[in-house]
């Protein structure tokens, strides 16, 4: 196929959800044909499985100023820009509509199995640059289909992946046969029968971010109602207390993140939960009907009734076999990018903005946005993705000059501490603030002069 014929193939994005729609309504906007592909039944279909989860984000700061113009003619209005939504409220209010005006753009029940050239695996290079993408579908209904693309635009993400609960990034021992008693998502308490499952009981919450924050805020609530007396949590830290530990509090220019942490903080302070630190688990063992999670370093907690795992995403690269992408071996993210948005350096406000040239990869035409783009960096907001696509899709239609104009201020906070640094005792170098409290691994019970609190010792 010669360089005009493949000009004029469509774009295929995968995944419909923010994204991946918005890189579609960007398309549509410069008159090049999208094909955006979406596993689930709907649009946002990840995005709806945490619908009960209010964002920190403002309405003003998760909707695509393309989409938006897209959406004008529908009559569609923005929400008021200074109010929070939920997920649902994201799904239902902005990506619902979104992907119903871009009609049959959007084919629902699509999973992308395989990305490649035409006649080309990775190891070919003869003729390989001239060749368009293939890319494999199998539909909900057992279809298959191949659709030749000039480039592909993958915004899957990674909420099919989340991470497990081992501290060396492999499941824990035991942790599979126990999947009846363990989640690795924030639980919709609204739920009936998500209630009963946590209420009165014991439940373990591993991870530091603000998925864990959710969580622990939301047992707190549960064991204040008249069915949740006897509700406790279990709060799981690799690493240990410190004034950065619930992220920027007052401080944060995202408020309603500031105060998730601060909710977290109060769940501890109040005695709703316990926090462990310097805690890795290596085994989750079962105690009757109860599960005893094991560290490496031989430690034992008391029996928990549920396990609640919040330790993060990471990407499915295996669709993307046989391009040859360029990606940092730590975060799994582009190479060029990977250093600005490294959690050993960078919350959510200080990374550097970024657009094509931070996500080119060997393999020219294929890019990695949203989500997935970050590896396993945790420090991804909604403003970001939005100006990826933009960049991207300029540069697929040969608006250099747009695609490297890149623009975005980020709302700066601490917030978004990974690994790395965060994962060390602190010491006067590392802590923030000049803290000189080390993360002893001991079970700790927040007072109103603990460093959490007071940001120092």
């Amino acid at each position: 196929m010669n360089d005009i014929a493949t000009a004029q193939l469509p774009v295929v994005v995968i995944g419909a959800g923010p994204a991946g729609l918005a890189a579609a309504a960007h398309l549509v906007d410069r008159g090049v044909e999208p094909v955006v592909l979406e596993a689930g039944a709907q649009a946002g279909a990840a995005v709806r499985e945490w619908s009960h989860v209010r964002l920190f984000s403002t309405w003003g700061e998760v909707t695509d100023p393309a989409a938006e113009r897209l959406l004008a003619p529908t009559g569609w209005v923005k929400p008021d820009a200074g109010t929070y939504p939920t997920g649902g409220d994201w799904a239902a209010d902005y990506l619902q509509p979104l992907a119903d005006v871009l009609g049959e753009h959007v084919r629902l029940g699509a999973r992308v199995t395989g990305v490649s050239r035409v006649g080309r695996d990775r190891i070919v290079d003869v003729d390989r640059e001239t060749q368009p993408f293939t890319v494999h579908v199998e539909y909900a209904d057992g279809r298959e289909e191949r659709i030749l693309a000039r480039a592909v635009i993958d915004a899957s993400g990674t909420w099919s992946v989340p991470s497990p609960a081992g501290g060396d990034g492999l499941p824990a021992l035991g942790e599979r046969a126990a999947a009846d008693r363990i989640s690795y998502r924030v639980p919709d308490l609204n739920d009936p029968a998500v209630r009963g499952r946590y209420a009165g009981g014991r439940t373990a919450v591993i991870g530091s971010g603000a998925s864990a924050f959710t969580a622990l805020a939301s047992l707190a609530d549960l064991a204040k109602s008249e069915d949740g007396t006897g509700t406790h949590a279990t709060w799981i830290l690799r690493r240990g207390i410190s004034g950065s530990t619930f992220g920027g509090g007052t401080a944060d220019q995202l408020p309603a993140r500031g105060a998730l942490g601060l909710a977290a903080e109060a769940a501890v302070d109040e005695g709703h939960a316990d926090a462990v630190t310097g805690f890795r688990t290596a085994a989750i063992e079962r105690d009757g009907e109860r599960l005893v999670l094991v560290a490496e370093d031989g430690r034992r907690l008391d029996p928990v009734d549920e396990v609640i795992v919040l330790t993060g995403f990471r990407p499915d690269l295996t669709l993307l076999d046989e391009l040859r992408l360029g990606l940092d071996e730590r975060l799994q993210a582009p190479v060029e990018l990977a250093p600005l948005i490294d959690p050993n350096q960078h919350s959510c406000g200080t990374v550097y903005p970024h657009g094509v040239n931070e996500l080119s990869h060997p393999e020219p035409g294929v890019y990695l946005v949203g989500m997935k783009s970050y590896g396993r960096a945790p420090t991804f907001l909604a403003l970001t993705g939005y100006e990826q696509v933009r960049s991207v899709v300029a540069a697929i239609a040969g608006d250099r000059a747009s695609a490297e104009r890149v623009e975005l201020v980020l709302p700066e906070t601490g917030v978004c501490g990974g690994a790395g640094l965060f994962d060390q005792p602190q010491t006067d170098e590392t802590a923030d603030g000049g803290g000189c409290c080390a993360p002893a691994p001991a079970l700790i019970r927040l007072g109103a002069g603990s460093p959490a609190a007071s940001g120092g010792c």
